[in-house]
């Protein structure tokens, strides 16, 4: 649900407008705020599911004496957004409007109801989801393409990986347009350049994104397998085990959607990537790609996005520090990383992930 400090567009009513001026205003306005008189006034819930039961697709905004912990029955019944207090925090209302992903009761808006999920046949598998989607949406701009995937009548729980490297701004930036509270992981490996953790928490504030995840390796793999920190000297896959794929594993458990910023002119092992992929049974997105170098680079210079500092000296792609290198002239965007090595890969985007027992 979106949270505004103060919702610009559409009629605003108050609850207690009789219900065929509520009807009207409906039927000649796709934006409605329904002002709630009372903390305890019923009446804006079942408005709004009249409405939506009634077929109504506008935009339904709660407004007034609303409170958090009612964030998720507001959902139910059909608001898009909540129109928030003067000097009101928002964390409290993201919280409460995450707390439950299954309904019981039959209601407006996202929710997907238990006792008919019992009763449904089997869920499209994720590779005939993906050969569906790239059929609907595989040609369509990044944008939309995030839109249909992050579609609440989809049904899928989604979370996007970032290194916040190079490149990371853009999808990043897409998502902040799209859905700026949509979960974005990013593994802190203890192995980072210093101008990259900065980077994150600058670019995050920028953008607006809400829900980023700083992932860390599980303290007592870690003591085990890189007690000296330097596993990536004799094992590379090793380290990126313990370091990335465990951790994101875990991180990403429960998520059947995961968005990434890859593209095909990133190497010839991603050169036939398609927007959407199946994944050891997880629908993979990859709204950028289609995309070129230059349209990258458009985007950030056309957006003014801030780029990671290491980006002008040299290094085009971005991982951890041991691993990572500037490039020369003629190589390509990621032969800095795990150079004079068979490794092209970390392994958090080519393998089924399982949480480590």
């Amino acid at each position: 649900m979106q949270l505004l400090e103060q919702a610009q567009d559409g009629v605003r009513l108050s609850v207690s407008t009789p219900e065929d001026d509520i009807h009207a205003a409906a039927a000649a306005n796709d934006s409605l705020i329904l002002e709630f008189e009372a903390f305890r006034d019923g009446r804006g819930f079942s408005l709004a599911a009249v409405l939506r039961g009634q077929g109504y697709r506008g935009r339904l905004i709660a407004a007034g004496k609303v409170l958090p912990d009612q964030a998720r029955h507001l959902r139910r019944c059909g608001f898009d957004a909540v129109e928030l207090a003067p000097g009101a925090d928002a964390a409290p209302w993201r919280r409460m409007d995450q707390v439950f992903s299954a309904a019981y009761q039959s209601a407006g808006g996202d929710d997907r109801l238990v006792w008919r999920q019992r009763h449904a046949p089997a869920a499209e598998d994720a590779a005939a989801l993906a050969a569906r989607l790239n059929a609907q949406w595989g040609d369509a701009d990044a944008e939309d393409l995030l839109r249909a995937v992050l579609d609440p009548a989809l049904g899928r729980k989604a979370g996007s990986i970032s290194s916040f490297g190079a490149e990371a701004a853009v999808l990043l930036h897409l998502i902040s347009r799209v859905q700026p509270d949509l979960p974005v992981v990013f593994l802190e490996t203890g192995q980072h350049f210093f101008q990259t953790l900065p980077y994150r928490r600058e670019l995050a504030e920028r953008l607006g994104l809400t829900d980023v995840r700083d992932i860390t390796p599980n303290a007592a793999a870690l003591s085990v397998a890189d007690p000296r920190g330097d596993l990536w000297r004799s094992a590379p896959d090793a380290c990126c085990a313990v370091r990335k794929v465990q951790p994101l594993a875990q991180a990403l458990d429960g998520f059947d959607t995961r968005i990434t910023g890859r593209k095909r002119y990133q190497n010839r092992q991603r050169a036939d990537l398609m927007p959407f992929e199946a994944v050891g049974g997880v629908l993979t997105v990859n709204p950028l790609a289609r995309w070129s170098a230059d349209q990258v680079e458009d985007w950030l210079r056309d957006h003014q996005l801030p780029r990671h500092p290491l980006v002008e000296q040299g290094y085009p792609s971005i991982g951890c520090w041991p691993c990572t290198r500037a490039v020369v002239a003629d190589e390509g965007a990621r032969d800095g990383r795990w150079a004079g090595q068979e490794k092209t890969e970390c392994g958090i985007h080519g393998r089924t992930l399982a949480p480590a027992c």
